[in-house]
């Protein structure tokens, strides 16, 4: 099959892989039919995550049931299904709380290499969700995005306890925050701040549900938010980009009593303790948990309620993915789909 490999930074190559097969009895394989360049793959493009052979990449996937292994129940072939970037059981006690990404069973699916025709997923019946039937070709690119962006965004409102009559900002202006304006709406927030410096991406934001646009970073975009809600702050901040200023950024635009929904996979973010310790702001994040969210976000993609696949603003075969990532690296586009 074709898969895309990385194989230093800024080297990206779509090369001829082995096909997948069940290795264990609870495996799945599926053939894809689309994938996608993430923003955190940027992390090892750029460099800053070290590469240090060739690496099989992509980690977000939606596609058909080739094959299941003797163990599997729940998903059968010939079934379109969406899973998530960790496979999980779905059943350990950790799992049952809702956090499928630290399963005590977790197997990265992205050490399968998802930018490609076909994938292995471990732990098939904790992982995959099916679809009602097969989709048509509209309704794939959003349901691609369940499976890691969408599904990230809306941890992330989550996490940061949007609710009804909410003030929320976010923090970032890739597909996962704009993703979590689309959440912090669906969940009923009442003014949404979305933080962004570009035009395109302003204009998604307010499409999906953003009441206001803060274009300043770090202490002016803190400052900005505080003036638009009475030197208060907002009640739940969505930080979606993962590095120190980010960080800092969210947790000063937060009120006392307030809460941060942390997704940007973190690069040398420290906090400062004393700081935290008197803001009185709560902080819940990590890799989202997106298999607890997967039934209902299809169920809302399936019905037309949301449509997240809009973030996808460039569309490329899979030969081409190499265009992909440098068009994200440059920031030309917001997320750039594969066909396969």
């Amino acid at each position: 099959m074709l898969g895309v490999v990385l194989h230093a930074p800024g080297d990206v190559r779509v090369e001829q892989r082995e096909d997948p097969r069940v290795l264990a009895p609870t495996d799945a394989v599926i053939r894809l039919a689309a994938t996608c360049v993430c923003g955190s793959d940027l992390w090892s493009y750029r460099g800053v995550n070290d590469v240090t052979s060739p690496t099989p990449m992509g980690h977000e996937y939606a596609g058909v049931v080739e094959e299941v292994g003797d163990e599997v129940r729940d998903v059968k072939p010939g079934q379109f299904v969406v899973g998530s970037f960790f496979a999980s059981d779905n059943t350990c006690e950790i799992c049952r709380s809702g956090f499928q990404t630290s399963c005590v069973n977790r197997v990265p699916v992205g050490a399968g290499g998802a930018q490609a025709q076909y994938l292995r997923v471990p732990l098939a019946d904790g992982t995959l969700v099916a679809t009602p039937e097969m989709p048509s070709d509209d309704l794939v690119p959003s349901l691609l995005a369940a499976s890691d962006v969408l599904g990230t965004g809306w941890f992330a409102a989550v996490a940061a306890e949007v609710r009804p009559g909410a003030t929320v900002a976010v923090v970032g202006d890739g597909a996962v925050g704009l993703l979590g304006v689309l959440a912090a709406r669906e969940l009923g927030a009442e003014r949404i701040i979305a933080m962004s410096r570009h035009e395109s991406r302003q204009k998604l934001a307010t499409e999906f549900g953003a009441t206001d646009i803060v274009t300043g970073r770090g202490d002016e975009g803190v400052a900005a938010v505080k003036e638009l809600t009475g030197g208060l702050g907002a009640h739940s901040v969505i930080e979606a980009v993962g590095t120190q200023e980010s960080m800092m950024q969210a947790i000063r635009s937060t009120r006392a009593g307030g809460a941060v929904g942390y997704v940007g996979v973190a690069h040398d973010v420290a906090l400062p303790g004393e700081e935290l310790f008197y803001s009185h702001v709560k902080l819940l994040g990590g890799p989202a948990p997106v298999r607890r969210f997967l039934p209902d976000l299809i169920d809302r993609v399936w019905s037309g309620a949301i449509d997240p696949g809009r973030v996808f603003d460039l569309t490329l075969p899979l030969d081409r993915a190499a265009e992909g990532y440098r068009a994200m690296d440059e920031r030309r586009a917001i997320k750039a789909l594969l066909t396969v």
